[in-house]
């Protein structure tokens, strides 16, 4: 497993289980079964949205961007604070603020097989 990930795992347990998925290259991040971060680009990323984006702008967090087909592209999701790579009580304080956000985020519809 990832380094990153077991470390994620283990600060997190008082709160709840973290399970990981491979994705392109890095692992979405559930705790008990909500996505709240990405372990991507050798970094962790925090789920975030409106509400939440004004704590991580006063972190200096920048958000999570990408390349696609010549553009910049932006996903709703934060570069982690430093002090979560080493600091238990960080992680749980910054994870448990993208829970939140991941909780507020509208549920996306599956598409109808044809």
């Amino acid at each position: 497993m990832d380094p990153l990930v077991d470390w994620v795992a283990e600060a997190l347990a008082p709160m709840g289980e973290v399970t990981s998925r491979r994705m392109m290259g890095g692992h979405t991040l559930y705790l008990d079964g909500t996505v709240f971060a990405i372990a991507a680009l050798d970094d962790l990323w925090f789920k975030s949205d409106a509400t939440s984006n004004p704590a991580w702008d006063v972190e200096g967090c920048d958000p999570f961007t990408y390349d696609a087909k010549g553009e910049t592209r932006t996903m709703n999701y934060r570069r982690a604070p430093s002090d979560v790579h080493d600091d238990a009580d960080a992680m749980r304080h910054w994870a448990g603020l993208a829970l939140e956000a991941s909780r507020r985020a509208p549920v996306k519809k599956r598409k109808a097989k044809a």
